[in-house]
Formats: structure tokens, sequence, C-alpha cells
């Protein structure tokens, strides 16, 4: 059997010329694996783009104050490990945080600046952006649940990161695949990314190959009896 790609970088560009997530997605139901879509209002800020890479998840908190007194390690730290957790960021990986109630934005125009610097694949927020103007500007791939300027400085931190998160019921761990578009963001277990990619693009082929059929003429019926796919 032919060998798709070599690595994660020609994975990634494989997975973003030729492959969108209404086909994996398919694939994944067919697979068993049915619930890996996150939550629908996770979108991106420039619906033109496409995100793929390596989750580094990273976890989020509320606080309340300045809490005086606090015996935590991260009470006087701003942002909590916010800061560490952006410079861990590794060449085709996505930041992918959650934990955090919907007051306040949790990504910003420098941290795209940074995550770019770092070979960064994109940024998918159970939250808000804010900067969104400069962000598009930059080009980064940054998807969540809208916009919104209020600082997270004084409201929430980042308690831990490259660990287990969930957002909308869907596990994600550290190293799983993570491919969005306008449609939706898809987390792939590691374990199934090789078949599922495969499956895929093999769907995606076939499904050519019906739209050049009903062009054609055939009808719809005919199209699933003779393809399987429609």
């Amino acid at each position: 059997m032919t060998k798709l790609y070599d690595d994660d970088a020609s994975l990634f560009a494989l997975m973003k010329t030729r492959l969108f997530t209404a086909v994996v997605g398919d694939v994944l139901d067919q697979m068993g694996l049915m619930r890996q879509f996150l939550p629908a209002g996770i979108a991106p800020l420039d619906p033109s783009h496409v995100i793929a890479g390596r989750a580094m998840p990273v976890l989020e908190a509320d606080v309340f104050g300045t809490a005086d007194g606090a015996a935590g390690p991260l009470t006087a730290k701003p942002f909590g490990l916010m800061l560490e957790a952006l410079d861990n960021l590794r060449a085709g990986e996505v930041y992918i945080a959650a934990g955090a109630s919907m007051n306040y934005a949790l990504w910003g125009e420098l941290m795209s600046a940074r995550a770019i610097h770092l070979g960064a694949a994109g940024a998918v927020l159970d939250g808000y952006i804010r900067d969104s103007r400069g962000i598009r500007a930059l080009g980064f791939p940054a998807f969540g649940r809208g916009v919104y300027a209020q600082d997270q400085g004084p409201r929430g931190k980042v308690i831990d990161f490259r660990c287990g998160l969930e957002i909308g019921g869907v596990a994600i761990q550290p190293g799983d695949l993570i491919f969005g578009d306008a449609e939706g963001v898809l987390v792939i277990p590691r374990e199934a990314e090789a078949e599922a990619i495969r499956r895929a693009l093999e769907k995606a082929e076939t499904e050519g190959e019906v739209e050049k059929a009903i062009r054609s003429g055939m009808s719809a019926v005919d199209a699933m009896n003779t393809f399987g796919v429609m």
C-alpha cells in the first residue's frame, strides 16, 4: 500500500488540501467514533481558515478578586501558567483551551504573534477571542466562540497544560489530531487517525465521482445504489 504521508507536516498539508471536516466526521461515525465534533459555536475568525495540528491542551479556571493571603501558588501570578503554556507550544501544535466561563477572552493578538514564531498550527478556544482585527491581519488560524474584548487578567488563570480536557463531551488528549474548517472542529484520537485519514481520502475521491455522475444526470437513488455515498 502506498504511504500517504511521511511525517506530521505532510499529514497536515494533505488534510488541509484534500479533506474537509464533513467527510472526516462521516468516516469517524462509521468507525463508531460518533462524538468527535466540538460544539457548533466554535468557529474560525476567518471562515477561509483551515486548521490541522496536534492538540496541546490548556486548562483554564475562573478567579474572583485578588484573594489576598491565599495559599495557592498561582494566586499572585498574572494569568497563572498561561505564558508558560504559550511558550511551551511546539511546531505543528494547536493551543486548545477550555475550563473558563464565558466572561472574558482566552486568546489575543500578542499570543498569536508568539504562536506564529513558534510554528504553531493555530488555536482553538472554548471561549472568546479578542484583538480580532490584529489576528486576522496576522493570518493566524484562531477558532473560538466569538469575539469579546474583556481581559482574562483579573478573571481567569491557566492552571495546567498538556493535560486531558473535555469540551462539549469530547475528550481531548495531548497529541490528538485537531482538524477544523468553517463547518466545525474535529478531534481525531491518535490511535484512530491513520485509518480515519485513509478512509476519508477514499470517501472524498468517491464523492467527487458521485458529483460528476449527478451532474451528468444520474438520479440520487441510482447514485446511492452505485457508489454507496450520497
